[in-house]
């Protein structure tokens, strides 16, 4: 057991009550287990937390699942894309050096996780002040995010900015960590060291799957019986490509056995419901959005899991998305339409197929292939999906290897 005391910075942090809980709320919890005193410091405010918490002082401290989690009180702003939140990203770097006075535990590592790049200032100077161990962990990378995706100019000044902290942090820090497995070619390319680089990929907490929760009788409803089922369970947003899927339904309809069933919520819904209503559809089934504790018990009635992204060339320094691990552990075979470089976990596990992104014919294809399987087939390439997850991405063993890469730890 370690003595060893690791804060971890992520200005979008959130506990499940707050938000999602997410990678370093289960991280922190691991490491804490593993006998690390862990500090978990967020935002109390992000417009990502679904219920933010009431946060009277500049800090607090609450201690949760055997590590502290640290609220830097932040103000609100409107949405997403308010100039507020960029004077929040700046305020919070500012704010970080406030917790000298907080926190009596000295941080033996800092670990400064982005997308906002402007907070890893703030983790520097408490890494210095402290002379303690630096890590930068990237899980978008910017700003090359905001002018590829978002059509902002290399020039632009605040851009420039962004651009001299991710080349700084990639200089300064002694480790560099990331959930996107090729970003190292990013990295290296911008001037870091390949040494320095640790690939951590997301998860899945082993306790949350073993306590699936059996679902309601409004849900049971929506599933359709006696079908082969093909099956999205997640946020039905526009990266996730999931008209290709209608569009496959469609090439499938004369197949009465098969149906398709999206679970979730999201702002494409609509547009996924007027397409299936355009082309008459009977074999396209959506069920509301449930909570967590029951994806296990949703994906146990799936035959097939699906999970797709648009063709966005920042793919290819790969993905992390959180339900291909839920998918994985369900012991389902999956259909991977995502074009992610030579990250390539369902070949590699032999789960599943791999197909190029937003292609409906291939997902058509795809799903047959799988249909005319036997159930032992099947059942054998979800088996590999599950070892291969309980491996790689159950995250107290990511919580192992994040450790070593800091501390050379065992």
């Amino acid at each position: 057991m370690s003595t060893k005391t690791i804060w971890l910075i992520n200005q979008y942090a959130s506990t499940p009550e707050t938000g999602m809980g997410g990678r370093h709320y289960y991280l922190a919890r691991e490491l804490a287990k593993q006998g690390y005193s862990v500090y978990l410091i967020a935002a109390s405010y992000t417009h990502l937390l679904r219920h933010p918490p009431a946060v009277d002082r500049a800090y607090e401290i609450h201690s949760i699942e055997g590590f502290n989690f640290v609220w830097v009180r932040m103000p609100s702003y409107p949405e997403a894309h308010s100039k507020k939140r960029i004077f929040n990203w700046c305020s919070f770097s500012w704010k970080l050096r406030g917790l000298k006075s907080v926190i009596s535990d000295h941080p033996d590592a800092v670990l400064y996780s982005s997308p906002s790049l402007i907070g890893f200032l703030g983790a520097k100077y408490l890494a210095g002040y402290y002379s303690a161990r630096l890590a930068f962990e990237v899980r978008d990378i910017w700003p090359l995010t905001l002018v590829e995706l978002g059509g902002y100019s290399p020039k632009h000044l605040f851009i420039r900015f962004l651009q001299w902290v991710e080349d700084k942090a990639y200089r300064e820090a002694d480790f560099v960590l990331s959930n996107l497995k090729n970003s190292v070619t990013h990295m290296v390319a911008r001037g870091m060291p390949r040494d320095k680089f640790s690939w951590i990929a997301n998860g899945f907490s082993m306790d949350e799957v073993a306590e699936k929760q059996g679902l309601s009788q409004a849900t049971f409803e929506q599933l359709p019986d006696g079908k082969f089922v093909v099956g999205y369970a997640g946020t039905l947003g526009l990266a996730n490509a999931l008209d290709s899927l209608v569009q496959a339904a469609d090439i499938l309809k004369d197949n009465l056995d098969i149906a398709v069933v999206l679970v979730g919520s999201g702002k494409e819904k609509t547009n996924l419901k007027r397409l299936v209503g355009e082309k008459n559809l009977s074999n396209v089934y959506f069920v509301d959005a449930i909570p967590k504790a029951k994806i296990q018990s949703v994906l146990s009635r799936f035959d097939v899991c699906f999970i797709g992204l648009t063709g966005d060339p920042l793919f290819r320094f790969g993905v992390s998305p959180n339900k291909l691990f839920d998918y994985f552990y369900s012991a389902k075979p999956i259909i991977y339409a995502i074009e992610s470089g030579e990250y390539t976990p369902v070949t590699d596990s032999q789960s599943g197929i791999q197909i190029p992104a937003e292609n409906p014919k291939a997902i058509a294809d795809s799903i047959l292939k799988l249909y005319q399987m036997s159930a032992s087939e099947r059942e054998a390439l979800g088996n590999n999906g599950r070892r291969y997850a309980q491996e790689n991405h159950e995250y107290g063993n990511l919580a192992k290897k994040l450790a070593q890469a800091l501390f050379g730890d065992k």
